[in-house]
C-alpha cells in the first residue's frame, strides 16, 4: 500500500512540476502584451486567451499535486487538536461523502464539456470568441477531465493514507520537495535557539 501511495504521489508530482512551466508562458505573454500595448501601441489579439488558458491549466493541473502535499485549505481549528486516528477517521468519511462524488461529477461533466468543444466547427474544434485571433480552446477544455482523473487518483492515495494511519496510529510521510516559508523560519529559529543554548552551556 505504501509503494502504491508513493507511486501515485510521484505521478502527481511529475505532472504538477511539468505544468508549473505554464507560469513562465503566462508571464511571458502578459509581459509581452504590456510592452507592445503601452510602448509600441500595438496590442496583440491573443494575449488574453493565452493568459486565462495558462492560468486555468496551471490551477487545475496543480490540484492533485497540492492534495499529495496536504496543501489544500483546511479549517484545522479543531482538526489539529485531534489524535491522528481521529483525523484519519474524519478524513476517510469526508472523502467518501464529499470528495469522490464531487470529483466524479467534475470528471463526467468535464468530459462532456470537452467532447462538445472538440465537435465544434465540423470536428475542427472550438475556438475562442474572446478575441479576433480565433485561438483554439478545445485542448484547454480537455484539461478539465484530465485534472479530475488525477484528483481521483490522488484521492485514492489519500484514502490509503487514512487506512494506514488507522492501523499504525500515525500519518505516513508525504513526499517533500517544497516547504512553507513559515515552516522554514520556525526551523531556523529553533536551530538558532539551540545554538545559543549550546554557547551558553559551553561558557559555563
Amino acid at each position: 500500500m505504501e509503494r502504491l501511495i508513493l507511486l501515485i504521489d510521484g505521478l502527481t508530482a511529475a505532472v504538477g512540476k511539468a505544468f508549473s512551466w505554464c507560469i513562465l508562458i503566462l508571464s511571458f505573454g502578459v509581459g509581452y502584451e504590456v510592452l507592445v500595448r503601452y510602448i509600441l501601441r500595438e496590442p496583440t489579439s491573443w494575449a488574453f486567451d493565452i493568459s486565462y488558458m495558462m492560468y486555468g491549466t496551471l490551477f487545475m493541473m496543480a490540484g492533485a499535486y497540492t492534495l499529495a502535499r496536504d496543501g489544500h485549505v483546511r479549517g484545522d481549528v479543531l482538526y489539529r487538536l485531534w489524535k491522528p486516528r481521529i483525523q484519519a477517521t474524519v478524513e476517510l468519511v469526508l472523502y467518501f461523502i464529499f470528495f469522490f462524488p464531487g470529483v466524479l461529477a467534475f470528471i463526467f461533466a468535464g468530459a462532456d464539456y470537452a467532447a462538445e468543444s472538440w465537435s465544434y466547427n465540423g470536428g475542427a474544434g472550438e475556438v475562442s470568441v474572446m478575441s479576433p485571433a480565433n485561438v483554439p480552446i478545445y485542448q484547454f477544455k480537455t484539461i478539465i477531465p484530465v485534472a479530475g482523473c488525477l484528483l481521483l487518483l490522488q484521492g485514492i492515495a489519500q484514502v490509503m493514507r487514512c487506512i494506514l494511519c488507522l492501523k499504525l496510529g500515525e500519518w505516513p510521510a508525504h513526499l517533500a520537495d517544497v516547504e512553507e516559508l513559515e515552516e522554514v523560519l520556525i526551523q531556523q529559529h529553533e536551530l538558532e535557539e539551540q545554538a545559543t543554548a549550546d554557547d551558553k552551556g559551553e561558557g559555563k
